[in-house]
């Protein structure tokens, strides 16, 4: 892992596949002088306080040097279950790009919950793994200029919630009504990084 500097408040620790959630969680429970911790898909940014940058580097790269704790278990109280029809225009495309039938496709997305890596793209979207392998399926190579909100799909490994209506080029196999971002709730984002998600299907 590497760190690197990022402005006057932050550090960015670049990191090698499957690190981002274990380095993520033993940040959070660690007691170094951090501000805040953003993961992302390669990279884990911590923030401080400008008097306490320069001690934080060293005391992150000690941190670092220790081995990483695997990334924990689901908690109590830190899985969501979302509701899901599975009816999106895509499901049977990601059928015919997996193997699978259409059936199966929905028991690869229920059968185990999807951890929160990251959010991203627009507020509320949160990126999802840890998802069946199966599912690792590409974009769509022509992405919709509109994609209603509550769809749920898949794309380069991540399952995902479009929160609001955009565009977007992800495989979509179903839709929620579940309520990604509501700026009226505290927090506003119903998913938070180093959460799970467990999908349900439902007729409605």
């Amino acid at each position: 892992m590497r760190i690197l500097p990022c402005g006057q408040t932050a550090l960015l620790v670049e990191c090698a596949p499957g690190q981002v959630a274990s380095l993520h969680a033993a940040l959070v429970a660690s007691t170094l002088p951090l501000a805040d911790v953003v993961p992302a898909a390669r990279t884990v940014l911590v923030r401080c306080e400008p008097s306490r940058l320069r001690s934080l580097r060293e005391q992150l790269g000690a941190f670092l040097a220790a081995p990483l704790p695997p990334a924990p278990a689901p908690a109590p109280g830190t899985t969501v279950t979302v509701g899901v029809r599975y009816d999106g225009p895509d499901l049977d495309r990601v059928a015919v790009l997996t193997g699978l039938d259409a059936a199966d496709v929905v028991a690869a997305h229920t059968g185990r919950p999807w951890r929160v890596a990251f959010g991203g793209f627009t507020p509320g979207f949160a990126y999802l793994d840890g998802g069946d392998g199966r599912l690792a399926v590409p974009r769509r190579d022509t992405p919709r200029t509109e994609v209603p909100a509550g769809s749920v799909g898949l794309a380069d490994g991540y399952s995902g919630i479009y929160p609001r209506s955009s565009p977007g080029g992800w495989q979509l196999i179903g839709r929620t009504t579940a309520a990604l971002w509501d700026a009226d709730r505290e927090p506003p984002a119903l998913l938070r990084p180093g959460w799970w998600v467990r999908f349900v299907a439902v007729d409605r």
